[in-house]
């Protein structure tokens, strides 16, 4: 018997291994920042638990999530954001769960080319678009989405002057330049805007300035449980009139701190709250395998901001796919062919509505991301 040569066999099974080697990809690497614990962590509790339920396959190719607790601390936030890029070499990070502290990180994530998925309230983060804006990509509906829905239904209801009430940070100074430009062409007139502290209240002073007037009603823009601080005061000195609030206030801590002094709240929000009510939709099919999911795994309905970061999952589900044909993961090219791929969403279904991104475009709701809902005997009711 005759036996090949043995530099030949050994070439062929270095070409063998060479082969299997530009086949073979590296893992997919994802950053996840929240706020668990600290004053944001109504809203990054949630955030962080459902990472959990992200996948940890796309395309066949496996995804390592890194989980890091900035503790709502802007400074932490860098920190986390520099090492995740640095250090963990990441293809895109989810997070953070605060509108402030995601604004620190944009020149980060701008200048290493890492694309950021946002599950913020303001669009500071993505409005006005710019070069560096361009690797943010928000998970929540835009602040002029919600608030046209709260002043088309007042309208409709005849109210003509409003106050506005505020939280002195990002997601209130949002709100409050935003219904300020809305309500100058929509014939409702804001006869006051204070603004408070996140963690205080409403002044005796700021109470006079806003109901002294008569309002038809009061619009208030506050993120996570700050929202019931307000309301509250408002009620205690016998204000008696229609009382509107943002997206802010979509949790379920808002009801049980408000009592029945949140009774007959209108909220914008998404359809989460709401699921048996509304009409059937992919958006609806979606929300309820995560509400199913997410009860199973923690034994407790998730709040509306965790399903911020399941459609940030959702959104990198489709788009890595794409950046896969062009890229491996870990290089900037991956990284530049993952930006593009989100940036072309189309049509794509999350739980609170439908993604159609675009070059100027990095929220992608339109009116199907939007609900009206009330409170009645303590429970959200579609309005």
């Amino acid at each position: 018997m005759q036996y090949p040569n043995r530099l030949f066999v050994l070439a062929f099974l270095a070409l063998g291994l060479i082969t299997l080697s530009s086949t073979t990809r590296a893992d997919i690497n994802i950053g996840v920042v929240t706020s668990s614990t600290g004053p944001f962590s109504l809203v990054g509790i949630p955030q962080r638990d459902t990472a959990a339920l992200l996948p940890d396959t796309i395309a066949g190719q496996r995804v390592r999530y890194t989980s890091i607790n900035d503790r709502g601390d802007g400074a932490r936030t860098l920190k986390a954001f520099t090492k995740l890029i640095e250090k963990k070499k990441v293809d895109a990070i989810i997070g953070p769960s605060n509108s402030g502290n995601a604004m620190k990180v944009i020149e980060l994530v701008a200048r290493t080319g890492t694309p950021m998925l946002a599950p913020v309230g303001s669009p500071a983060v993505i409005l006005p678009m710019t070069p560096d804006k361009r690797w943010v990509f928000k998970t929540s509906q835009n602040d002029d989405l919600m608030a046209t829905a709260l002043l088309n239904h007042m309208r409709k209801t005849g109210v003509r002057s409003i106050a506005v009430v505020t939280t002195d940070n990002t997601f209130g100074k949002s709100w409050a330049k935003m219904v300020k430009k809305l309500t100058n062409v929509m014939n409702i007139e804001v006869i006051a805007t204070e603004a408070f502290p996140r963690k205080g209240t409403l002044t005796t002073q700021q109470l006079q300035t806003i109901t002294q007037p008569g309002p038809d009603a009061i619009l208030i823009a506050a993120p996570g449980s700050a929202a019931v601080k307000p309301q509250l005061t408002l009620k205690q000195h016998g204000y008696t009139g229609q009382i509107y609030q943002s997206h802010g206030a979509a949790m379920k801590p808002f009801l049980m701190m408000g009592g029945t002094h949140v009774e007959d709240t209108i909220i914008a929000s998404s359809l989460m709250l709401v699921l048996d009510e509304v009409p059937d939709s992919p958006a609806r099919q979606v929300a309820e395998k995560y509400t199913k999911d997410y009860t199973k795994f923690f034994g407790s309905a998730p709040a509306t901001f965790g399903a911020n970061v399941y459609d940030a999952g959702l959104l990198l589900e489709n788009a890595i796919p794409v950046a896969l044909e062009s890229h491996s993961p870990g290089t900037p090219g991956f990284r530049l062919a993952l930006r593009d791929a989100l940036e072309n969403t189309r049509e794509l279904p999350g739980t609170q509505g439908v993604y159609n991104m675009s070059p100027t475009d990095h929220s992608g709701f339109d009116e199907r991301g939007v609900v009206l809902i009330t409170i009645k005997n303590g429970q959200w009711r579609l309005l």
